[in-house]
């Protein structure tokens, strides 16, 4: 029986290992996949049209093809969720990036920086057809080669999860506890290809219509701006819990594709990293037992039996503690940064909002100006920041957890479950009346502060008093009393400063929103300037109101070179063909119209020098009100 188990188990080892060689991994899937990657993007190149002529049309008939593609919009809001997904996808080829299983034995030392260079490149070739068959504009050669591409991409992930496992975990393949994420967005992208394929045929059979005119403005921009020329409610609504203390939903504010890409990206890798990171500890936990097992196995020495034994049960109550604290730590660690996740999106937002307001300040000294070249860069390189930020962030803040509740365990908890209270009170009694101490008088001082030192308030409504000393003798006495006691608390108090400076800095590591360093020193964060280029470079070239305004400028151009070519419509209207007064009469109207609701622009009025009237208000000195409105009046009558 012994004989035939063992048989059992080698044969099937061997069949294991002989489904691993046959099969094909990940890794040499990477190398396998350039070629159709190269032809899907050879194909997809070819279909493109250039808006630009250029020299090479004069001698190869390309009729305005074999254009550049585009990956996506990286600043636009179209195919968001799938461009979520399909960056997904990547995420376990990102991680891949940063073993060194790729390294070959034949290259010198000094020659593995330029292979990993040129291996993040043939990674970035094999993942661009996910992306090319989304955003190109030949819906049906794209989406047919994207869901081929797609469907070999899955076929060879499964093999690799199922047919050719590392081992075992918790009676699960680890390869598949690893990569469900990526097999869940590579049937999202499938979906979406098959989605794309049927709609695009649908609408060539005539089934279906859809709007051949491009426009590079977006709806939610437009009711953005509507929302800005409509007068404000004199009463706003009333708002729930959850709007007013978490987050406000705004029904005209979208995410940028890139956004989104990156909240699913970074969940991705957070949960890759947190598995692999209890896999490893799991394992380090099992070496701990087995070193008990063995202790506890060997023979007592008769001069200290009791020595041997403390120490093996002092391992074994190691590692109990040390596995609830790891994973709590966790748990707590992991819901942080899914929250800096989330935290991340709103603050966006925020900044943004922030920005077309017109508030840079908020987050950005007015001395301190970005380059331009810095927030061209940044849009590429804040989301790459922002992964690794979070990992690091999220392994530091873990290992700082774990290191100071281990040693809250070891020096009240455990004493606490032992019964040492006696030791317990003597080693920690002065420190905690100390701090009690403390606490009691900060608080008799801040009571002197506002009730003796300071003059009754002026109104009853009054929150606090007003800043006006009273009993200036007695104020005296306690602020000379005071420094002396200062002195002493300060030590205290310079020690706490550093901790939580220390703690807070490490939680904030994960987030790019918040620098830490101090004010006035944000320069020397790399990651918050990468932050603040991308918000200006998002500002800059998605503004509602600006692209509003560049929307309507192309629509009457486009409307008046049709003119020019077609002739006026029954919808024309004639106004705009032939308008009944000068333009001049007209511009003058519509800045009349214009002063007439913003009176204070008047100051930024260009004018000739003497082309003012006599009577007619002056830049400096600009009136408001009801004599504002009768002088500009009395202006354009005299005009």
């Amino acid at each position: 029986m012994e004989g035939s188990g063992e048989t059992d188990f080698l044969n099937e080892n061997n069949t294991s290992n002989f489904t691993c060689e046959e099969s094909i991994e990940m890794e040499t899937f990477v190398h396998i996949s350039l070629p159709p990657a190269v032809f899907i993007i050879i194909v997809l190149s070819c279909l493109e049209r250039r808006l630009k002529r250029c020299c090479i049309d004069d001698k190869i008939p390309l009729h305005g093809h074999c254009g550049i593609l585009a990956p996506f919009d990286i600043l636009g809001y179209s195919n968001r969720w799938s461009l979520g997904f399909a960056f997904g996808i990547i995420a376990d080829k990102v991680i891949y990036l940063f073993s060194t299983d790729h390294f070959i034995s034949l290259f010198p030392r000094w020659a593995k920086v330029f292979v990993v260079l040129i291996h993040a490149v043939e990674v970035g070739v094999s993942v661009y057809p996910f992306f090319a068959c989304l955003s190109t504009s030949y819906v049906i050669t794209g989406s047919i080669l994207g869901f081929l591409y797609t469907a070999a991409w899955m076929t060879i992930t499964v093999i690799d999860c199922f047919l050719c496992p590392d081992y075992k975990y918790l009676g699960v393949y680890q390869d598949f506890i690893m990569g469900w994420p990526s097999l869940v967005c590579y049937l999202f992208l499938l979906g979406r290809f098959v989605y794309i394929f049927v709609k695009a045929i649908r609408v060539r059979c005539g089934y279906e219509t859809v709007n051949e005119e491009t426009s590079f403005v977006e709806i939610h921009q437009i009711h953005y701006v509507q929302r800005l020329l409509r007068k404000p409610l004199p009463q706003p609504p009333q708002k729930s819990w959850i709007r007013r203390k978490m987050y406000q939903w705004d029904p005209y504010f979208r995410f940028p594709g890139r956004m989104i890409a990156t909240a699913v990206l970074l969940l991705v890798c957070l949960y890759a990293s947190v598995v692999a990171e209890f896999i490893v500890t799991d394992v380090l936990f099992g070496l701990l037992k087995q070193l008990k097992t063995w202790l506890d196995e060997l023979p007592s020495s008769p001069e200290t039996p009791e020595e041997s034994m403390s120490i093996s049960d002092y391992i074994g109550e190691f590692i109990t503690v040390a596995q609830v604290v790891w994973i709590c730590t966790t748990v707590v660690s992991s819901v942080a940064s899914v929250s800096y996740i989330l935290v991340m999106l709103a603050c966006y937002r925020k900044h943004i909002m922030k920005l077309r307001a017109g508030k840079k300040c908020y987050f950005l000294m007015e001395s301190e100006a970005v380059p331009s070249a810095q927030c061209v860069l940044a849009v590429g390189r804040s989301t790459a920041y922002q992964i690794a930020y979070l990992l690091w962030g999220y392994v530091i803040m873990h290992l700082l957890q774990f290191v100071a509740w281990m040693i809250v365990m070891y020096l009240i908890v455990l004493p606490m479950v032992h019964g040492e209270w006696a030791k317990l009170l003597d080693k920690w009694g002065t420190v905690i009346l100390s701090f009690v101490l403390i606490m009691i008088l900060r608080r008799l001082e801040l009571f002197a502060g506002s009730r003796v030192f300071l003059q009754p308030k002026i109104s009853p409504k009054d929150d606090q008093r007003p800043l006006a000393l009273d009993n200036r003798k007695a104020f005296a006495n306690f602020s000379y009393f005071l420094f002396f006691h200062s002195v002493v608390v300060g030590l205290f108090s310079c020690l706490m400063r550093v901790l939580r400076s220390t703690a807070l800095g490490a939680f904030l590591v994960g987030r790019l929103d918040r620098p830490v360093m101090p004010r006035g020193f944000e320069g020397g964060d790399k990651a918050f300037k990468s932050w603040v280029a991308m918000l200006l470079m998002d500002h800059y070239h998605s503004n509602p109101i600006l692209v509003c305004f560049c929307h309507i400028l192309d629509s009457k151009i486009r409307q008046r070179q049709w003119q020019k070519v077609n002739g006026p419509t029954e919808n024309t209207d004639m106004r705009e063909i032939a308008p009944r007064v000068s333009g001049r009469a007209r511009k003058r109207w519509l800045l009349l119209y214009t002063l007439l609701n913003n009176p204070s622009l008047l100051q930024f009025q260009k004018r000739r020098l003497g082309s003012y009237p006599m009577d007619f208000p002056q830049p400096c000195a600009v009136p408001s009100g009801d004599h504002a409105t009768e002088q500009l009046v009395h202006w354009d009558k005299r005009v």
